[in-house]
């Protein structure tokens, strides 16, 4: 063992990535490769009646251009693929900016210019496109990924009436889009033993490989084989975790074409063709004792569906389980709008999370509790449900969630917090502090991992999960030079390829508890196998010597009991004459990871200017494998929160149901000048119930208390209660 894991180890990746070593998918250079462009519709419902392509035919450099007349028949793909329907099958158009033609050419500028001469004659119908306008028709979903979207305990209406104290309140946010800085982009190239290769800016390349072959299922040419190639990502958020009709389209476009083809999306049509964040209206009604015990919470939310399915992205998780609560009602309602289809966005529980800990803050204030202490009282060690056969409750495998409020309430100072609204000053600045629980649940996918020892002693790792720039190169190669006893700079990790043994999608904080197990699982096992082969060896200075009692450190192998009988990898698998290969696999179980936030804000009244100047946070996230990516997680999450709260809003034209702001000029996101420095504090607990040494999954909890504590912190300067987000300066004035 080397003691790596937990130490702050520079990323692995990070030289490449600056230099511009590192190839992303549209980095991938293919021989011959056709560039493709869609043509998007600009109607949001009805059909196409006729495309006139002569004049894009007829531009330099195109090759094709393909319409539902064109495309292959394909089977609409289970789950993770994210639309009811796959474009350019029929004539029918369900939303704006949805697929209607793909033009090839032999360079991305002609390609473009020929999309621009496409001419497309529609029969349009009336779209629907704001929730406001169709409330009265929400419904009840089906359950989506065995969920339910009516779920409780108790009977929350009885106690409701019946509650010392009672709030009741609707909060609102708004059509978000991930943004991700990289493009999607996919590379189609068929092989000419019918393998179809995909260079694709994938969160899950096993997901994606398993879309694209069902989609191809029943075509006249299924591929005999699917291969997906993402080895970096530049940021995904959610955008790249599902597959879209992108991919599908441009694997047909290539085998039409006989040529590989590749395609970018523009940054406006990424946001029509791979998801959001819907637009979602919480209303929460609490109970509670004058002395803060809650007695009832009732959550009604309603999510923007479109007329072909009614999935529910946005769960209501923390509602259901981060307080103690004996009585409990959740419905999550759908609205159908003529739109693309919403899809996980990070932190996906967010949404309702603003609402339960804005309400719980509005609550503290009622009642005169300071808002730590009323979440403290209302603390659970259990995991609360109502199962077929009645209620149950299970202990979390480790929950320090209170010290979590302890250290950072600390270390903001919230002790000397004025709790009167409006009686912070700064000079002419309005001051708040507002805080917030952050939670969210992580996700356990069976994943493995294949561990080769080579001739000269180095290791590689070979697994099908992805580096989406959360530092997983790093982390992998930490827990396997560890175990191995091995310098980090000798284990080479190789991620995002099919053709390596398969593994977590990198989504719902699930990299980490799916794929770190089956890594130290494969390095413990190539460890045992030359340790093996030493003591058998009789050439080795270790021969003899019981297994157990052999310890790896350094790239050498000692006799626990005399360090001057040692080997080296290298001379043990080079006597052996081959390189030692294993593999790994730990299942584990999906969970919760906790923390805290605490914030200030300040507040230009003239002007309506807020700034987001301080901020503590403290999670827990069971063992802390690398504190510098964690830390990063943290900052991210903190940004993705202050985003959530004062900028991001896609705004959509009620009569033609089209993006408005489809760029990042109209569309705002936080940058450096709008993020405050983050004092990160972590609880850094093994946790009993991890096979991954111990750790939770992470990477969505960070952030997600962040917009309500914004809020929170926005009443607590000037008394005002703002319940839906962004929260802009006209909301100030």
């Amino acid at each position: 063992m080397s003691g790596l894991v937990g130490q702050d180890v520079a990323r692995v990746d990070g030289r490449a990535k600056v230099t511009g070593a590192a190839r992303y998918a549209a980095d991938q250079e293919v021989p011959g490769a056709l560039h493709g462009f869609l043509v998007m519709s600009t109607i949001a419902r009805g059909e196409v009646l006729e495309i006139d392509a002569r004049a894009a035919l007829a531009h330099p450099g195109v090759v094709a251009v393909y319409t539902h007349r064109d495309m292959p028949r394909l089977r609409v793909p289970d789950f993770p693929y994210n639309r009811p329907f796959i474009p350019m099958q029929d004539a029918r158009v369900h939303h704006s900016g949805q697929p209607v033609a793909y033009v090839v050419a032999q360079t991305l500028e002609q390609a473009q210019e020929a999309a621009n001469l496409v001419r497309v004659r529609y029969r349009a119908e009336d779209p629907v496109a704001r929730m406001a306008d169709v409330l009265d028709q929400a419904f009840l979903p089906e359950k989506f990924r065995d969920r339910n979207n009516e779920d409780g305990r108790g009977d929350a209406a009885a106690a409701l009436e019946q509650a010392e104290v009672r709030i009741d309140r609707t909060y609102a946010s708004p059509m978000q889009h991930h943004n991700p800085i990289e493009p999607h982009t996919t590379t189609a190239v068929w092989e000419e033993d019918g393998t179809l290769t995909l260079y694709e800016s994938a969160q899950g390349v096993v997901f994606t490989r398993g879309m694209v072959t069902q989609a191809f299922a029943g075509t006249d040419r299924p591929p005999a084989n699917v291969r997906v190639v993402s080895p970096y990502l530049g940021g995904g958020f959610g955008a790249k975790g599902p597959t879209y009709p992108h991919t599908l389209l441009t694997a047909a476009a290539a085998r039409l074409a006989g040529r590989p083809v590749k395609l970018v999306l523009s940054r406006a049509q990424m946001y029509t063709s791979n998801g959001h964040r819907a637009e979602y209206r919480h209303h929460l009604r609490l109970g509670a004792t004058r002395q803060g015990r809650l007695t009832a919470i009732d959550a009604t939310s309603t999510a923007q569906v479109t007329r072909l399915d009614g999935r529910i992205y946005n769960s209501s998780d923390s509602t259901l389980h981060l307080y103690s609560c004996p009585n409990v009602h959740v419905r999550q309602l759908g609205v159908r709008l003529d739109l693309p289809t919403s899809s996980y966005m990070r932190s996906p529980e967010t949404t309702s999370h603003f609402g339960l800990e804005t309400a719980l803050d509005e609550l503290s204030h009622e009642l005169g509790i300071d808002p730590v202490e009323l979440r403290i009282r209302n603390h659970t060690e259990v995991v609360q449900a109502t199962e077929a056969n009645g209620r149950t409750e299970r202990p979390y495998g480790g929950k320090h969630l209170l010290e979590c409020y302890r250290a950072a309430a600390e270390a903001f100072g919230w002790a000397r917090r004025d709790p009167r609204p409006g009686r912070t000053r700064d000079g002419d600045e309005y001051v708040g502090w507002g805080m917030a629980t952050e939670t969210h649940t992580y996700g356990h996918i069976p994943s493995e991992a294949r561990l080769t020892i080579g001739l000269d002693g180095r290791a590689t790792l070979r697994t099908a999960t992805q580096e989406i720039g959360t530092g997983t190169y790093t982390v992998l190669g930490q827990v396997a030079a560890d175990e191995l006893g091995l310098p980090i700079g000798h284990v080479t990790t190789l991620l995002g390829d099919t053709a390596y043994p398969a593994a977590s999608i990198s989504a719902g904080s699930s990299t980490v508890p799916s794929v770190v197990g089956p890594v130290s699982e494969a390095a413990k096992n190539a460890r045992a196998a030359v340790i093996a082969l030493a003591v058998a060896d009789p050439r080795s200075p270790l021969h003899g010597v019981p297994a157990g009692e052999v310890v790896a450190e350094g790239g050498r192998l000692f006799a626990r009991g005399d360090r001057d009988r040692t080997d080296t990898y290298r001379d043990v698998v080079a006597r052996h004459g081959s390189p030692v290969e294993v593999t790994g696999r730990r299942p584990n179980t999906a969970g919760h990871t906790f923390g805290a936030v605490f914030l200030e804000v300040r507040i230009q009244p003239r002007l309506g200017r807020l700034r987001v100047t301080r901020v503590v946070t403290a999670h827990d996230l069971g063992r802390v494998l690398n504190r510098r990516t964690a830390r990063g997680q943290v900052i991210g999450g903190v940004t993705w929160g202050i985003g959530f709260a004062l900028m991001e809003h896609t705004m959509v034209d009620p009569g033609t149901a089209r993006v408005v702001n489809p760029n990042l000029s109209t569309y705002l996101v936080p940058v450096c000048a709008d993020t405050p420095s983050v004092e990160a504090l972590f609880v850094d607990r093994p946790i009993s119930d991890s096979q991954a040494l111990g750790a939770r999954g992470f990477g969505e909890t960070p952030g997600t208390g962040v917009p309500a504590a914004i809020g929170n912190a926005i009443f607590h300067a000037t008394g005002r209660r703002l319940r839906e987000v962004p929260f802009t300066q006209d909301k100030l004035l």
